[in-house]
């Protein structure tokens, strides 16, 4: 029987008597799959047939239990020991599971990731062929997996806080397809050493004070990769350590912890039935430490476990493996003979054969069927040039590669294509024509759905107008904010937002202020300091159909949450080729702030990990609101960066603060002029146009424009226009050298072929590499200021004509 940390059960437990034999020899049936299904995964990698394996062999049982709890409606966020769980729910069959070992980039054979992540890395998809979301309250969901141990943790507070809202939040009550009165339970599972990560205990915080239904299954096979317990965690028990979340009684706050054996099927079976009747009833989280789990195959296909498991270690795992425990608790039972259980195993081993060859026939024979296509119109060409040269070398090799991949094809004619460069035939533009035909193919196998192709993309959203009237009162920048949220928290119930002092005080720039009063603190919630949570609850929240703006009080202090945004929301279309989204905004501020920890411009960080996102960099909050209108009506995630040295300064309030909506990737001009360009954005506007103006007093009238976006970035290349009446050109910021400006200039020059239309060399104008100190003098010695882009610029306009601007300095 398992034992628990808590003396209080919310209902009996279900009885395995209540199970039959039918069940139990179908769980066994499918755990032996599995385990086949790992052990040929691995001799698949050996035998050169796939890059690399993990595996969950050692925890079929728990996870079966596991599966037995699950219901419709129900998600996960797991990690990439979960095949024997994503199995039993019916959301992976053996054939898939193999071509994910094989990275078939095909969604139809691999519908998880399309062949983009290594396998173990699972996923449903609750996207339609459109990109609209599928009735996930019918479904049984899984949030797809990222390597990064920890990494699941922040998403699935999200996940279970949604079933939160949708429970107590009457007007969600309508949103039926995502949600029947809040009962989802979001199950996550994560490896004993991973709960050494800080996103665990961050995660498992959130959760007691959401009070939210979340149920952890921690995998404690004692190691993480060769490192033992003894160096993860404290009292090599991650469960004795959390005793403080244990909630004291029925009706109090905290958590449920259970704890059971990996081995012990029918107390498996009974910890998850009364630990998510508690979950999915109370909507208290719980925590099931499943110990004396193994792992037979070690960590990976990296190596053996031999290396650092000594020979007691070994033995003990043997004996305590979780398939023959159960195969000694059948036979005692008398649930089945020796002879039953012994072909089962048989006929499972035979189904994972079969599943195995169908799966990888299915990946390799289109491949072996271009690579036939390929040496047919290569021969062609062999007959034209004889064989005496390379091109037939090149021919020979491909037709005798046993096991070609599409690079090998690809390469090849890229090759052969070059040994006739200058020739014209037939046979060449056959070739020709293939390959440009094998490059778009295989652009969409591997490189396309890094955003959204749905009709809410925020490409399709159109713009609206700012309409201001006659006598447009001038207010300070947060009201138009405060407005904008106003008018949107009206229009759509799904919209909430979460952040420290968003709340009561209504943030600590006053842009809620009043918003929690009069919508509820179900909407406008405050939140601890844990910006890594905030983000995830916000992705796991948008992955079941809700509006979440999650607000990071000062842009600094993203770095908490950048690795959720990083490796999950950012590649989440694409490593699921549109099967998954999660429409989160992020809302932040940043620029000029005086500082070390709150100068607020780390964009080249920023830029370099949040591929998959957009980056708003608005100049003024009339600006951000017209970012906001556009991203709340759009499927796709985005970070907003709003000034902070801007919320006092006077603009005129719109008509339509809610519904005037701007493009993303369109860049505004400034301020005319005939003599140089000025790329910048965000804070540096203001001061740019101080400069523009103090140059206008010695002759010189410079163009400003304001990117507003640097994800995306000036898509219909507006600023080459400039520049080729200009002829010069100034990119400034207030990142590091080499940081957003190199990105601005990089977009320019290279990607609009700008260099083309200078007469002067292209200059930055960025911070300094180190963050400013505090102070006023700090900021100014540290940053760009007027008189630097001045310099710069006069110094540019000095070496066009000397004589009409003589040297200053």
């Amino acid at each position: 029987m398992p034992t628990t940390d808590t003396a209080s059960t919310a209902t009996a437990p279900v009885p395995v008597a209540s199970l039959t034999k039918t069940d139990f020899l179908h769980d066994y049936r499918l755990g032996w799959e599995s385990r086949h299904a790992s052990l040929a995964g691995r001799k698949e990698v050996f035998m050169g047939k796939a890059k690399f394996g993990i595996f969950g062999d050692g925890k079929e049982l728990p996870q079966l239990a596991m599966a037995r709890a699950f219901r419709a409606g129900d998600w996960r966020a797991g990690y990439y020991r979960d095949q024997t769980f994503m199995l039993a729910i019916g959301e992976l069959t053996l054939q898939q599971y193999f071509a994910q070992l094989y990275a078939h980039p095909d969604v139809e054979a691999e519908p998880a990731t399309a062949g983009r992540a290594m396998n173990g890395h699972f996923g449903t998809r609750f996207l339609d062929e459109d990109g609209q979301f599928r009735p996930s309250a019918e479904m049984k969901n899984s949030t797809a997996d990222i390597s990064p141990t920890g990494g699941q943790m922040p998403r699935l507070v999200g996940l279970a806080y949604a079933s939160k809202l949708y429970r107590q939040n009457p007007e969600l009550h309508q949103f039926s397809d995502f949600s029947v009165d809040g009962n989802e339970v979001a199950f996550g599972t994560i490896g004993n050493a991973s709960t050494s990560e800080g996103m665990f205990f961050e995660a498992i915080n959130a959760a007691g004070v959401l009070q939210i239904p979340m149920l952890v299954s921690v995998w404690d096979d004692h190691y993480g990769i060769s490192v033992p317990a003894e160096y993860q965690t404290t009292k090599q028990n991650i469960s004795e350590i959390l005793k403080g979340f244990q909630r004291e009684g029925e009706g109090q706050d905290g958590f449920e912890i259970y704890r059971v054996n990996g081995w012990d099927y029918p107390a498996l079976l009974e910890t998850y039935e009364r630990a998510t009747d508690i979950c999915r009833s109370q909507h208290v989280p719980t925590l099931i430490h499943v110990r004396e789990v193994t792992q037979p195959q070690g960590h990976s296909t990296s190596g053996s476990h031999e290396r650092y498991k000594n020979a007691e270690r070994l033995s003990w795992e043997q004996a305590h493996d979780c398939l023959l425990k159960m195969r000694e608790w059948l036979l005692a039972e008398g649930h089945a003979s020796a002879e039953e259980l012994d072909a089962i195993e048989k006929e499972a081993q035979q189904t994972v054969k079969e599943a195995r060859t169908a799966a990888w026939q299915e990946f390799f024979n289109p491949i072996k069927q271009e690579r036939d296509e390929v040496v047919e119109l290569l021969n062609k060409l062999v007959a034209e040039t004889g064989t005496e040269n390379q091109l037939h070398e090149l021919v020979e090799a491909l037709k005798h590669n046993t096991t070609p991949i599409r690079a090998d094809l690809v390469r090849t004619v890229r090759k052969a294509l070059r040994n006739v460069r200058g020739q014209h035939s037939g046979s060449r533009r056959e070739l020709q024509h293939w390959l440009e035909q094998a490059l778009a193919d295989n652009a969409d196998r591997y490189n396309s759905y890094l955003f959204s192709q749905s009709e809410e993309a925020v490409g399709n959203i159109e713009e609206v107008e700012v309409e201001y009237a006659a006598d447009a009162a001038a207010v300070d920048g947060r009201e138009v904010l405060q407005a904008c949220f106003t008018a949107n928290f009206e229009r759509d119930p799904r919209i909430f937002a979460i952040g420290e002092d968003v709340g009561r005080i209504g943030d600590v720039n006053q842009a809620f202020a009043g918003l929690q009063e009069k919508f509820g603190e179900l909407r406008v919630t405050d939140t601890g300091i844990r910006e890594c949570t905030i983000i995830g609850q916000g992705i796991g929240a948008s992955m079941r159909g809700l509006r979440p703006i999650t607000e990071i009080q000062y842009l600094d202090y993203l770095l908490y949450g950048i690795q959720p945004l990083s490796d999950d929301v950012a590649c989440l279309q694409y490593r699921t080729k549109g099967g998954q989204k999660a429409p989160l905004i992020v809302r932040t501020r940043g620029h000029r702030l005086e500082g070390i920890w709150h100068s607020g411009s780390p964009i080249q960080m920023i830029l370099g990990s949040i591929r998959g996102m957009h980056l708003c960099v608005p100049r003024d909050m009339t600006q951000a609101a017209g970012f906001y209108n556009t991203l709340l009506r759009s499927d796709e995630p985005a970070i907003v960066i709003e000034c902070l040295n801007g919320y006092r300064l006077k603009e005129k309030m719109p008509r339509n603060p809610g519904d005037f909506m701007l493009p993303l990737g369109r860049p505004e001009t400034l301020l005319r002029g005939a003599d140089l360009t000025i790329v910048t954005y965000g804070s540096m506007c203001r001061i740019v146009l101080d400069a523009a103006a103090q140059l206008a007093e010695v002759g010189i009238k410079v163009e400003v424009i304001d990117v507003q976006t640097l994800l995306p970035f000036d898509t219909d290349h507006l600023i080459v226009d400039s520049i080729r009446r200009t002829n010069r050109v100034l990119f400034a910021d207030e990142d590091v050298p080499g940081g957003a400006t190199a990105f601005m200039m990089q977009q320019v020059l290279d990607e609009q072929q700008a260099y083309r239309f200078l007469d002067s060399q292209p200059r930055c104008l960025s911070a300094q590499a180190h963050r400013p100190p505090y102070g006023s003098d700090g900021d100014y010695f540290s940053k760009p200021n007027a008189e630097d882009v001045f310099d710069a610029v006069y110094e540019m306009m000095q070496e066009a004509d000397p004589k009409r601007f003589p040297a200053i300095y």
